[in-house]
């Protein structure tokens, strides 16, 4: 048995946790009327059994459970739940220190009863579940995926969609974590002589804070690099460096910020221009999020102002309705205005576009939409973020078929004279409000001459 949690170690439950943990139960109660079984997972080895990759609870489990659980089971029907797990063994103790006991933990967050982990069988009969990531478990639970799989997968996005105020203290949590973690690596820049000593700095924060990170960590002076997964490249004076880096609580709820700056602590004119360009989109898009408004407008909306922008700059022609119909602005826009954000940080994406697309609504095929993750009207109580950019990504500029799709739009020779900007990205986290958003990660400016004065 590994650690219990990292959470539930100390015991330190989140103020009215089995309060807020009751509702949550209550409300999937109101939407299914069979029990659900959900599994919390283990973790998976790196090269032998004993060395293992860092352990995360499954996200569904942690709605309902609230507690990061190693090896645990939850049972949920009418409301009521049975905890499923075992007790620390000697060894266990021997080697990870003693946590608590299966009562204990039940008591914490409001269970109703607690079994071992060895009487789970019999409280599957007629039982949901939706499977988790590691291997082992969904194996074990793979002969328990009823028919009710799909109706429990949408009462859980139905619910998870809308955040309570449990779970959006905790996404403040984040944020905060976040931007302390962005201001550090700012800060850091300058001393820095490679992406990995920035990352260093950054990450540091967020385990400083006694969180992880909600994902690996894009921190990069190739920005034109989507999901950057290297950090050895060196940083050059005339680089702009893009941090992708979010904080995730101990609880499991997520932050994703990304922020771009210039290596030297000044943005070059060329670098200027686009930069420019891009907050143009992030702050109107910001502006127009509120309830009713449809994602996949303000992906739209995005999409227009930097069509006419690039125009603007002499590196697109024609008007901007017709170069997003022709999908001219995905050359250097080609992914999605952003994504759901909870417990995880694309969040539900396990379940594929089952939670990022209305029902009936499924991704499109166009070359400018198709990698939107989410596509339904915002709502009251959803958190999303909203991450526009621009990139000189090789793979799609070279591309000959694109080239010659687009010969007449675009001023190739007008674009060479960016070449400093490989890559530029900015991101926030926004809480959808009766009036509108509040913007989660707010503290972290994006105005140029912030930037310029934190990296300075």
């Amino acid at each position: 048995m590994q650690t219990s949690s990292r959470f539930a170690s100390e015991l330190h439950p989140l103020p009215h946790l089995a309060e807020t943990l009751r509702c949550r139960r209550g409300n999937l109660a109101q939407q299914i009327d069979f029990p659900v079984v959900l599994w919390s997972g283990r973790s998976s080895a790196r090269n032998f059994p004993a060395n293992v990759y860092p352990y995360r609870a499954n996200s569904h489990f942690l709605y309902f459970a609230g507690l990061p659980l190693y090896n645990a089971a939850i049972h949920l029907e009418a409301g009521r739940l049975a905890l499923f797990m075992d007790d620390p063994t000697p060894a266990h103790i021997l080697w990870h220190g003693d946590t608590p006991r299966r009562d204990q933990i039940a008591q914490a967050i409001g269970a109703d009863a607690a079994y071992p982990l060895s009487q789970l069988e019999a409280h599957l009969a007629d039982a949901a579940t939706v499977p988790v990531q590691d291997a082992a478990t969904r194996l074990d639970q793979s002969q328990y995926l009823s028919t009710q799989a799909q109706a429990l997968a949408k009462a859980i996005v139905n619910l998870r969609l809308i955040h309570d105020e449990g779970a959006i203290a905790e996404m403040r949590k984040a944020a905060r974590v976040t931007v302390a973690a962005h201001r550090a690596g700012m800060a850091a820049t300058r001393r820095a002589q490679t992406e990995a000593q920035i990352r260093a700095a950054m990450e540091q924060v967020i385990m400083a804070n006694q969180m992880t990170c909600a994902y690996s960590s894009i921190v990069t002076v190739h920005g034109e690099v989507l999901h950057s997964d290297r950090y050895s490249n060196a940083i050059q004076p005339h680089d702009l460096l893009l941090a992708d880096v979010g904080a995730e609580a101990e609880s499991g709820w997520a932050s994703d910020v990304t922020r771009t700056w210039p290596v030297s602590g000044k943005f070059s004119p060329t670098q200027r221009d686009i930069y420019s360009l891009v907050l143009s989109a992030h702050d109107r898009c910001i502006a127009a999020a509120c309830p009713g408004v449809e994602y996949q407008d303000l992906h739209l909306l995005a999409a227009d102002i930097m069509a006419a922008g690039l125009v603007d700059l002499g590196i697109l022609k024609g008007n901007s309705e017709d170069l997003v119909a022709q999908d001219a602005h995905a050359l250097f826009f080609p992914h999605g205005i952003g994504h759901l954000l909870g417990l995880d940080v694309h969040d539900m994406e396990d379940l594929g576009d089952l939670a990022g697309y209305a029902e009936g609504r499924t991704r499109s095929d166009r070359f400018g939409l198709g990698y939107l993750r989410l596509n339904r009207p915002l709502q009251l109580g959803m958190a999303v973020t909203i991450e526009p950019g621009f990139y000189q990504v090789p793979a799609l500029l070279n591309d000959p078929e694109r080239r010659e799709k687009y010969r007449q739009v675009v001023d190739w020779d007008r674009l060479a004279q960016f070449s400093d900007v490989r890559g530029i990205r900015i991101e926030d986290d926004l809480l959808i409000t009766e009036t509108g958003n509040e913007i989660l990660t707010a503290a972290l400016p994006t105005q140029m001459q912030a930037i310029e004065q934190w990296v300075s």
